[in-house]
């Protein structure tokens, strides 16, 4: 079978050139099109990816479209990763939340940005997946674009669609998990669930031996020296380090350490995006003697890196010189496992990722049909749910609120309804009053106005 890729959201700053180049590596002979409403955006990649595949003398045929529909048929997988509005748009969903003391480190996930955000995606991932159906109906669709859960649940509510959400965070914190234990990441086993960017790793086995109570004193030491880090600050002692990456924790993660300690269960992948889904305790970005999203996962820290990111793309794709010896050396991204999952599809091996699909009974005490995060075997034919130990109550509780936030962003999303908009902001926890909520929903809509032609 001859294997035509079709990329939507092929601007964007990372993913391209990094899906391009694992399929070098492969020396497979396939069809690559790229998609992308913007010409600027779209005329860049097409030239970087020109240069790539004639550098590497690959056997690949590239096409480019700005009406996806052009491209569409034929297409035996669909990879998604569009941002609709860019990173001005997303700028706006952090932003806007500051000036009412509400701060967010991502803000594409949970929280006031992540609700914003989806009223922008849903419904153009739905419009989407109404052409891959209607043109590529045997395509294996893959989603990488957030809000993960809320454009998979939109998606699969309304068109039926057999999307499956892809992301490394999981498994990217199995194998910090592995390191931490000093053991090889061969030897871990593990039951994990959740929802996107807030699963948890409830049972934890190396060579089959329990791993949870190491784990445990791990925390404890973790979460002891993070505070007194704190208060030695508060006395003048020693400041708190500053780890200058806005992905990483100067403190090593204290917040996930620390839920391990009270649900005992770890959460994935982290801080960075897990505090986001507990607003109630990081009152005006207040964690570990640092402000969320200001000096301690910085958010203009993630944007000026986009930002640099896509200036150095263009730049190699602009200029006539040829590309750095260094170009194709493996990097890893979010496109990693995009790949490799093809491939064991279609040669049937059997390989385990981490997948989001709805909930047929993996996750056995969540509701039916909820989008959920959890390993999947894959062979050749296709996706298959490993099932999960129930979750612990206090975590099931904890889910059960934030997918019900979910039905209800889908519903405003899909409706342009104001008044939804505005539950979903209460159901969220990020504001303090109801007042407050209705100032956010009013300013959120008026900065995204231009995104979003369903509120009027």
């Amino acid at each position: 079978m001859h294997e035509k890729i079709v990329i939507i959201g092929a601007g964007s700053a990372m993913f391209t050139q990094g899906i391009l180049s694992d399929l070098i590596r492969t020396g497979s002979s396939v069809t690559l099109a790229l998609v992308d409403i913007d010409p600027a955006a779209l005329d860049v990649i097409q030239r970087l990816a020109e240069k790539m595949i004639l550098a590497a003398d690959a056997s690949i045929v590239l096409e480019t479209a700005i009406d996806r529909k052009d491209v569409l048929k034929d297409a035996t997988v669909v990879v998604t990763t569009i941002g609709v509005g860019g990173r001005r748009a997303w700028e706006q969903d952090v932003f806007i939340p500051r000036k009412y003391g509400l701060f967010y480190p991502v803000g594409d996930t949970a929280g006031p940005g992540g609700t914003s955000r989806a009223l922008r995606m849903v419904p153009a991932m739905v419009d989407i997946a109404r052409d891959v159906l209607d043109l590529a109906p045997d395509a294996l669709f893959i989603n990488y674009a957030n809000p993960m859960a809320v454009i998979c649940r939109a998606v699969h509510k309304t068109t039926g669609s057999d999307m499956v959400g892809l992301c490394t965070g999981t498994w990217d914190t199995a194998r910090h998990l592995a390191d931490v234990l000093d053991v090889p990441f061969e030897t871990l086993a593990y039951s994990a669930a959740g929802i996107n960017h807030l699963t948890w790793f409830t049972d934890i086995r190396t060579n089959g031996r329990d791993a949870m109570p190491d784990l445990r004193e791990i925390a404890a030491r973790k979460v002891r020296a993070a505070n007194q880090a704190v208060d030695k600050a508060q006395k003048g002692e020693s400041p708190i380090p500053d780890c200058g990456s806005p992905y990483q924790s100067s403190m090593g993660f204290p917040f996930s350490w620390q839920c391990l300690l009270w649900f005992g269960a770890f959460p994935s992948p982290e801080d960075r995006h897990v505090t986001e889904f507990f607003p109630q305790l990081f009152r005006n970005g207040r964690y570990y003697g640092k402000i969320l999203g200001v000096d301690e996962f910085s958010f203009e820290g993630t944007i000026s890196d986009g930002d640099q990111i896509y200036a150095e793309m263009s730049q190699l794709a602009l200029n006539p010189d040829p590309l750095p010896a260094a170009f194709f050396e493996k990097s890893e991204g979010e496109q990693e496992q995009a790949i490799d999952i093809i491939q064991t599809i279609r040669t049937n091996r059997k390989k385990q990722y981490f997948a989001n699909l709805p909930n047929t009974g993996q996750v056995p005490n969540l509701p039916s049909d909820v989008v959920v995060e959890t390993p999947v075997l894959v062979d050749g034919m296709g996706f298959h749910p490993i099932v999960q130990k129930p979750l612990p109550a206090a975590i099931a509780g904890t889910l059960a609120t934030r997918y019900q936030w979910v039905e209800v962003v889908v519903e405003a999303a899909l409706e342009g309804n104001r008044d939804k908009l505005i539950t979903a902001l209460i159901l969220d926890g990020c504001v303090a009053s109801t007042d407050l909520a209705v100032m956010l929903a009013n300013e959120l809509i008026a900065a995204q106005q231009a995104y979003l032609p369903a509120f009027t």
